[in-house]
């Protein structure tokens, strides 16, 4: 039999086989192969294409047909001597992942979208001189692995080497230079960081990358290569290449492995070449819980109050990048979403949720916060999860909302929890407007949580108390600091941890904010109704060894604490 009558007997078998299985129907099959034979594909990807499969379930009937088994590439690590005997561009050309060679046995491991693809076998076969044994996965996440692991073989400096003995293109296109792109971006996101930044000097190019709050050094760049490797993330962001003098906005869908990532990308024009920050998002939705947030018993209880209420404004404040939209997020997500309408307005849309409707702010089309907002509240909706109160006329229409029936969730940038309401008032937001609708005010900020496998005791935690004034606040106190080991890059942190205050509005709080009590008196009233300061939650984390009182000092202020 031919081989392409072959396949496609093959192809008929694997549809006889998911209807066995009841992973799809009759209909569902004859509108497949109604698509493979007007699109020319193979049924497989049909399936997935319309909607009938997921890539995860077509890989496992594939497997199964074949008589070997998937394997999850996010959950592999390959073996370099795998990679070694499989050159990256015949990797490309097959779409095959060598995993593991057994020279004993003269075999190799190699997952391929499509087992029964028999010229990839061969090929393999012929240049490495073992028998391959094949695994299954997803198409995408094989060509997405092939890309991350072989980078990960070949260092920056040897691609930086490589393409100053080629001449340093100006146009970003080559093949070295596509790969130092995605080399940066790979070292980025497997570091955890939330931003990536290419700062031109007048002779080199440092390129930095923002791992838990702090900027470190991720590589040394000659300056010949800045122009191009500018150009190839503007490629990627489908921005103007030819616009030098011009502050430029794009994105970039960059996925590794099973990671979807969302790179929001913004060129400056500065002084010696234009400067490049990418800002690192993880497109997957996500699974978000109060319970991760590190909230205190304490603060969990009064937000948890706060979230009760039918309507009204819920505000995080902060400042930016100290995780007050991962806490509404959290929040929003443990309502009941089954019964009521949740709506977002956000600019950039940070996570994907379930059962929410999500919306991204566009001014260049009109779809402004206060337009969408409009549009929103036309949408039945009970829950609405504004990303920022950014002027009077949003803020006026957030607080309206409230009274009308809406819970309304959003941020404000402002230092503490009391300083909400003055800059509600500097917006032109009248005092009765803020006391009616206003339910309460959470702030937070983000500090270094300390790498639990090589973190000390300070043996001077006592003394430095003392200092402080603060030795009245534990008996026989505890600190910590970090140390450093290879688990965290030899920085003894891993990670962030929120510090928190809460603000419920009580009648008494209404009744201050009315006849336009200070920030000072709105404070101490709300220490008075048990209001724990941003420092005396940070204090605490930092006397369980969570964080470091460096970290609570240099975050939160000890003086509005002590008030």
């Amino acid at each position: 039999m031919p081989a392409s009558a072959a396949q496609e007997a093959g192809r008929l078998r694997l549809g006889e086989q998911l209807l066995q299985a009841g992973r799809i129907n009759r209909l569902q099959l004859e509108a497949a192969l109604a698509e493979q034979s007007r699109r020319g594909v193979r049924l497989g990807e049909a399936l997935v294409s319309l909607g009938f499969l997921t890539p995860e379930e077509l890989a496992e009937a594939l497997a199964e047909e074949a008589g070997t088994r998937c394997v999850r590439l996010d959950e592999v690590e390959p073996e370099a001597q795998a990679l070694a005997r499989v050159p990256h561009a015949l990797a490309e050309r097959l779409r095959a992942l060598p995993l593991r060679v057994d020279e004993t046995r003269g075999e190799m491991e190699v997952a391929l979208a499509d087992p029964a693809d028999v010229v990839a076998v061969d090929t393999l076969e012929r240049e490495t001189g073992l028998h391959v044994r094949v695994l299954v996965a997803p198409e995408d996440d094989i060509t997405t692995a092939i890309e991350r692991f072989y980078a990960q073989r070949i260092r920056i400096e040897d691609t930086i080497r490589e393409l100053m003995e080629g001449g340093a293109p100006a146009d970003g296109e080559t093949s070295p230079m596509i790969l130092l792109a995605n080399q940066l971006l790979i070292q980025a996101a497997n570091a955890r960081a939330t931003d990536l930044h290419i700062e031109p000097g007048e002779n080199i190019v440092r390129v930095r990358m923002r791992v838990d709050g702090v900027l470190q050094k991720l590589a040394l760049i000659p300056k010949p290569l800045h122009a191009g490797l500018v150009a190839r993330f503007k490629v990627m962001a489908g921005m103007d290449v030819a616009e030098k003098r011009a502050p430029q906005d794009g994105r970039i869908r960059f996925r590794l492995g099973r990671r979807r990532l969302d790179l929001r990308v913004s060129t400056l024009p500065a002084q010696h070449g234009e400067s490049v920050v990418i800002r690192i998002l993880d497109a997957r939705p996500q699974t978000l819980d109060l319970d991760k947030l590190s909230m205190s018993a304490h603060n969990r209880k009064r937000f948890e109050k706060m979230l009760a209420h039918p309507h009204g404004v819920i505000l995080v404040t902060g400042p930016t990048g100290s995780g007050k939209t991962t806490t509404l997020y959290a929040a929003l997500a443990r309502m009941d979403l089954e019964q009521k309408s949740a709506f977002t307005l956000e600019d950039p849309i940070e996570y994907e949720l379930a059962r929410v409707r999500q919306v991204q702010v566009r001014p260049e089309v009109g779809l402004t916060f206060a337009a969408g907002l409009r549009a929103l509240l036309r949408q039945d909706p009970d829950i609405i999860l504004l990303g920022e109160m950014r002027d009077e006329e949003t803020a006026q229409l957030a607080m309206r909302a409230a009274l009308t029936g809406h819970l309304v969730l959003s941020t404000l940038h402002t230092n503490d929890a009391a300083g909400a309401v003055p800059r509600l008032l500097d917006m032109g937001l009248p005092g009765w407007l803020i006391a009616a609708a206003l339910v309460g005010v959470v702030a937070q900020r983000l500090v270094r949580r300390l790498c639990p496998h090589c973190r000390e005791e300070d043996p001077l935690a006592e003394q430095r108390l003392a200092a402080l004034g603060l030795q009245a606040h534990a008996r026989r106190p505890r600190l910590w600091r970090a140390r450093g080991c290879p688990r965290c890059r030899d920085t003894g942190f891993s990670g962030r941890i929120a510090i928190h205050e809460t603000l419920p509005v009580s009648e008494a709080m209404q009744a201050a904010i009315v006849r336009g009590a200070s920030v000072n008196e709105l404070r101490r009233l709300a220490r008075r109704e048990s209001m724990r300061p941003l420092f005396l939650d940070g204090l605490t984390k930092a006397l369980v060894g969570e964080t470091t009182l460096d970290e609570v000092l240099h975050t939160a202020s000890l003086e509005v604490a002590r008030g």
